[in-house]
């Protein structure tokens, strides 16, 4: 791997984890005005098998950082941004664990199974029961704004970078913009 970039793998990985998440979200705000109906369950299960696939991806994702590792910080950025930039990364994982995890056990927790892509009945998580499934639904959706939130303040960084700095640290994650 170049020290400068993000191997093929973590950028492959980094790209259809951000594009799950977004079809994720637009499958929630879809379903969550729609009546119940077959369609809606549809929906809910497009949803569970976007979160299951995201959870598994990021683990293989974190699996693969270890044995790669990441480029380094650039040293010109002041130490605050550093350590800024570190912090919302090491929030973005917890959080692209938490919202699939959560999301599964207040499934779990309502008597719903996730059958992952129609085909593979996941293992309930937790027993029936409503007053845990209200609050993991709760959990779902604090995890959700949160981050929505982190995930805007990651874009609106790496496109400072890119516009205002006019430096590389997008290019880590985007090829093209790499200067041959």
């Amino acid at each position: 791997m170049s020290k400068q970039h993000y191997d093929s793998i973590q950028v492959l990985l980094h790209w259809l984890v951000a594009i799950l998440i977004f079809v994720a979200f637009g499958l929630a705000w879809t379903m969550d005005d729609m009546p119940l109906s077959p369609t809606k369950f549809k929906i809910i299960s497009w949803h569970k098998w976007a979160g299951i696939t995201v959870l598994g991806l990021v683990a293989i994702r974190l699996i693969w950082l270890k044995l790669k590792g990441a480029p380094p910080a650039d040293p010109s950025l002041p130490a605050l941004q550093r350590k800024l930039s570190a912090g919302v990364h090491h929030l973005l994982y917890l959080l692209m664990f938490a919202m699939p995890l959560s999301g599964w056990l207040m499934s779990s927790a309502k008597g719903f199974p996730v059958v992952y892509l129609g085909l593979w009945k996941l293992p309930d998580l937790v027993a029936k029961n409503e007053g845990l499934s209200d609050t993991l639904k709760n959990s779902h959706e604090l995890f959700a704004t949160a981050l929505l939130i982190l995930i805007g303040l990651h874009i609106a960084a790496a496109l400072k970078h890119h516009f205002i700095d006019k430096d590389t640290i997008l290019a880590r994650m985007i090829p093209f913009l790499r200067k041959k």
